[in-house]
């Protein structure tokens, strides 16, 4: 399917383009179609799921009509369409719905890890670990067990023959410093070793922690591209924050961050080295001989 949010970013970028052409205000638009000025905003700013009916109702009040009038049209139901993760509620938390969303319509998936594990590569008990571990800082928003089964459903999708390619880097550092014990975190390495080998769309490359990398100034959270099939569809960066993701589509944002990934992608280890080395550090957590994790 579709990525409803990426839907929902370009009816929103249609929909303020509409209106500045008409020289309406917000305020304006809100009186003609009988909305509050709040709402209108939320619509142009893709902060909400969008209604079908309310759309219709701008549309007529801005005089669209003809071939572009069927065009928003259809870009207003994909952009109101539910996906598996709808079901879930706040159970998952906001944080993993924007990842579901737009995994569920993605081409093609780049990512830089520098805090954590992929979430396609996360065995049920790092998963389990790390979610005792955030309840253990402080109260949570998601319902864990539901949680770990909206982690799973995404897992399904990315490893479907229908899922994107993925193709990640893995910064050595998360490995010792992620808080977990030696045991959950050798099998997580085996795990990984195990799903790369089986699967040729999912690509990991390690960045080995005293890689110089020239002319480059480094990331300072990790964060993910997505690339989609339609043309129209723009490339995102999700940026991962302590608290949000930070959704960038503005083209310099994500350009720049392209720029970080490739540089990245080609300082760290090549794919054979990358699962040459999680095993070696993966028998050496398993035997006690390597650092504590």
């Amino acid at each position: 399917m579709t990525s409803p949010y990426v839907r929902r970013l370009r009816l929103a970028a249609e929909l303020r383009k509409l209106r500045e052409e008409r020289d309406l205000t917000t305020d304006e638009l809100a009186k003609l179609v009988f909305q509050s000025r709040p709402k209108i905003s939320k619509l142009e700013n893709a902060q909400i799921r969008p209604d079908v009916g309310e759309i219709l109702n701008i549309l007529e009040a801005l005089e669209v009509t003809g071939a572009k009038y069927r065009r928003l049209l259809r870009l207003a139901r994909d952009a109101s369409r539910k996906g598996w993760w709808d079901r879930y509620g706040n159970a998952m938390g906001d944080r993993q719905r924007l990842y579901a969303d737009l995994e569920s319509g993605a081409k093609t998936i780049r990512s830089y890890n520098q805090t954590g594990i992929p979430a396609v590569l996360q065995t049920p008990e790092l998963i389990s670990t790390l979610i005792e571990i955030d309840q253990a800082l402080g109260p949570i928003t998601y319902r864990p067990h539901r949680l770990a089964e909206a982690r799973t459903r995404r897992q399904q999708h990315l490893l479907s023959p229908d899922g994107p390619t993925y193709d990640a880097v893995l910064d050595e550092c998360t490995i010792y410093r992620l808080g977990v014990p030696r045991s959950v975190m050798s099998k997580q390495l085996f795990h990984m070793i195990k799903v790369v080998l089986a699967e040729p769309r999912i690509t990991l490359r390690v960045l080995r922690y005293n890689t110089h990398i020239p002319g480059a100034l480094m990331p300072k959270s990790s964060f993910s591209l997505y690339t989609f099939p339609e043309k129209v569809d723009p490339t995102i960066a999700v940026v991962d924050t302590v608290t949000t993701d930070l959704v960038i589509t503005e083209r310099r944002g994500v350009a720049r961050y392209t720029a970080h990934y490739d540089l990245l992608r080609k300082a760290a280890l090549s794919p054979e080295e990358s699962l040459a080395f999680l095993s070696q550090v993966a028998e050496e957590l398993d035997d006690g001989t390597g650092p504590s994790a």
